[in-house]
């Protein structure tokens, strides 16, 4: 489950933020929104006396909102400890805490943890997948036939790769409130900025201490707590063990978020030190040879993207109707392309690294269609409205909430209304500017656009330094796939502004979506990364490439929209930051805040469920495995030579995936699954098809978490790819630097 939500921003952000700062863009005159601004308690007006405005879907009024309905990734800052005495009949101490936050890693869009004395690190087969076809030598092949480093020399370092570990966590709420009334200017777009800086500060601080920290300051409830979360981060990280794609995927897309499940999704790696040599972290997680049973109490540590279970009825509406409907499009599009071309094409998908993008895709497009189906669910848009209710009445009871804060919910209202408007223009620029899945031609002709303006403009060398980094990220594609791509964005141009659009016009001169995109594959120079680089070096917009002129009428377009829901988002920021401010002074901490990639705790148990008339088990193990194998024998339940002709020795009763209530999202992928005494039980890797509409309500009736079993996953090291060393260090801790010498 990686969370692929910031595709859709990243790139975006950078590009509005550098031309905002600098000045520079078209005319807001078409962009205006009011500015929401929340002045300080003692100089606030009273409001008008509003009227309620959440109601509760006709034929649901009995639901009731529950006590976990916003979730349970707890911040290891205000961790619910009574309530885990309660549960699960004992009562964790700071020394617990500080183990299972220090054990815990994040890696890019992933989660990990250390699970030996001497630097190993685990986490997702599918997390690691970049990194396996990057150390992958010519003629290797390892993603389609596994990896094992049979001694510590022959462990491959990944280049551009790293793992964070969070070593401090500071409450910095009241040094930012201060700042920000010292500036007198709370908007959304100051308060970034502000942050921003307040972050390089503490960043420049914490380095002199020590070069490997930095600093990430977190807005928890929508800005309601600040948390400053230092990180030290390791740089020098090599690829230990990944098994074959086919069992690090087993099952394919068909299986995706569904269970049960016969996957060995898990990779190991490792980070050294300065020296070259293991490092030695200050914490890890051992082993449990034993494993879990059902009912046991189990705990994931991990790194949840985000959710959007604070969000009101309304938002979320928002996000059924217009959001996630042309999120999907765009991806269901991009994946249609990508997916005949490397059934065509393996060995060239192969060199583009295509697979690990359309499983990217792929994977999203389930996950967001899983989400859609919740949202349309009367039920859930029910219980999230009666929660709301109750807090709604909980700010009026109450005179001085009722005076600052008693028409927020109906200012967020109104708010989506006007979001509606520009809705169907912006998801035409769905991803735009993405450095991922975006067209290699248009993406690369937006930053240039926007570089060579900064620089005329006299932008900060630093500033454009950083735009021309991510522009020159962008890896080259082939024409099969590049052309459909420009294509389908044009198509979506036309569609959002309608063909008689003076933009519109200029762009197609009478000439198909798909004319204009053969004709730049032909001729563009932005086909090609190096020659790219030269047109960023002289002059972008003075050459004379084709893509200069498309760019050129798009790109203002492109601004314009974009700039229109920045202005919406800042509003939208304030406001939720107001509705935060009500519902802490209501709730305080009793419920966590919305995942923010950061890490967090999540309890729960291990526990089968009802599906189709049916019992899911709590765990499968690895006949079933066969059985998948024997039954389909197609692509997607293949496996290679090793596991068909098994060794008697692997015991196929041993389990190898299983089921826990835990809550986790996009971000949790590779997170370690815990025992009380923060041993491993489990690895994290996805959930269930029934578990997606968790991102609005968390649930436990069927709603499951699935994990890769501890006990199966040193089965198949063992007896499968006589991985002794790893073995070795993963029960005993103790390091050898072969399989002979662990064998001693």
């Amino acid at each position: 489950m990686v969370d692929m939500r910031k595709t859709f921003t990243s790139g975006l952000a950078l590009l509005l933020t550098a031309l905002l700062l600098a000045g520079c863009g078209p005319s807001r005159e078409t962009a205006t929104v009011a500015t929401v601004t929340e002045t300080a308690p003692s100089t606030e007006a009273e409001a008008p006396e509003p009227e309620p405005v959440t109601v509760v879907p006709t034929g649901f009024d009995t639901v009731t909102a529950q006590r976990f309905d916003r979730g349970k990734m707890w911040t290891f800052e205000n961790a619910p400890i009574d309530y885990f005495e309660e549960e699960y009949g004992f009562r964790p101490d700071e020394t617990w805490f500080r183990k299972a936050r220090l054990g815990a890693l994040r890696i890019p869009g992933c989660s990990a943890s250390f699970v030996s004395p001497h630097g190993l690190v685990m986490t997702n087969h599918h997390c690691g997948r970049e990194s396996v076809s990057q150390v992958s030598q010519e003629s290797e092949a390892l993603l389609d036939n596994g990896f094992y480093a049979k001694s510590l020399e022959d462990e491959r370092k990944v280049p551009d790769f790293y793992v964070e570990q969070l070593v401090e966590i500071e409450d910095v709420t009241e040094k930012v409130n201060r700042r920000l009334q010292a500036d007198n200017d709370t908007r959304g777009r100051n308060r970034e900025r502000q942050i921003q800086q307040m972050q390089a500060e503490m960043t420049q601080e914490a380095k002199r201490r020590n070069e490997d920290l930095s600093v990430e300051i977190v807005a928890l409830y929508s800005g309601a707590r600040y948390s400053a979360y230092t990180y030290e981060r390791f740089d020098d990280v090599r690829l230990v063990m990944a098994p074959e794609l086919s069992l690090g995927f087993f099952g394919g897309a068909p299986d995706n978020f569904t269970y049960p499940r016969y996957t060995l999704d898990v990779t190991f790696f490792r980070a050294y030190n300065d020296d070259g040599e293991p490092m030695t972290p200050k914490q890890h997680f051992s082993w449990d040879e034993d494993g879990s049973a059902a009912g046991d109490p189990v705990f994931v540590v991990g790194n949840p993207g985000s959710t959007s279970r604070l969000s009101t009825v309304s938002q979320l509406k928002f996000t059924r109707d217009h959001s996630l409907p042309g999120q999907l499009d765009v991806l269901v599009t991009r994946a249609k392309i990508l997916e005949p071309y490397i059934e065509d094409h393996p060995e060239k998908a192969e060199e583009y690294g295509l697979r690990n993008t359309f499983f990217s895709i792929d994977n999203s497009v389930k996950n967001y269609r899983g989400q859609l189906r919740g949202l349309r669910d009367p039920y859930l848009i029910a219980r999230r409205a009666k929660a709301e209710k109750a807090l709604q009445d909980s700010i009026m009871s109450v005179d001085s909430l009722r005076s600052r804060y008693g028409n927020v919910l109906e200012e967020i209202e109104q708010l989506q209304r006007s979001k509606r408007v520009a809705a169907e223009k912006n998801n035409a620029f769905a991803a735009f500017s993405a450095t991922s899945i975006g067209s290699r031609v248009l993406t690369r002709a937006v930053y240039g656009y926007f570089y060579d303006t900064l620089k005329r403009r006299g932008a900060a060398p630093d500033r454009l330094e950083d735009i021309r980094e991510d522009a020159m990220n962008i890896k080259d594609w082939p024409a099969e796939v590049e052309a459909p791509f420009i294509a389908a964005r044009l198509r979506e141009i036309r569609s959002a502004f309608g063909p008689n659009d003076p933009t519109v016009r200029k762009i197609m001169s009478n000439r198909t979506p798909e004319q204009i995109a053969d004709s730049l594959v032909q001729t563009s120079a932005l086909m090609d990364s190096s020659k790219y680089a030269q047109m960023l070096d002289k002059s972008f917009l003075s050459s004379d490439d084709p893509a200069v002129e498309l760019i050129d009428a798009i790109a203002p377009l492109f601004f314009t929209t974009n700039q229109q829901m920045s202005d919406f988002s800042a509003t939208e920021e304030t406001l939720n930051g107001r509705l935060a401010r009500a519902r802490f002074a209501v709730v305080g901490t009793e419920i966590p805040p919305d995942a923010t990639f950061t890490l967090r705790l999540a309890d729960g148990r291990i526990a089968g469920y009802e599906y189709n008339g049916t019992r899911a088990g709590a765990f499968t193990n690895y006949y079933g495995l066969y059985d998948h194998y024997y039954s389909y024998g197609n692509r997607n339940w293949t496996l290679p030579k090793r596991w068909v002709d098994r060794p008697d020795d692997l015991d196929l009763e041993t389990p190898l995936n299983l089921v826990s209530t835990n809550d986790i999202t996009g971000g949790n992928s590779g997170s370690p699954l815990l025992n009380k005494d923060l041993e491993v039980v489990g690895l994290v890797f996805d959930s269930n098809i029934e578990a997606l509409p968790n991102e609005f309500l968390y649930t436990t009736a069927k709603a499951r978490a699935v994990s890769v079993d501890a006990r199966g996953i040193v089965e198949a090291l063992r007896d499968i790819y006589g991985a002794d060393r790893i073995v070795t260090e993963l029960l005993e801790g103790r390091l050898a630097d072969s399989d002979a010498q662990a064998a001693r």
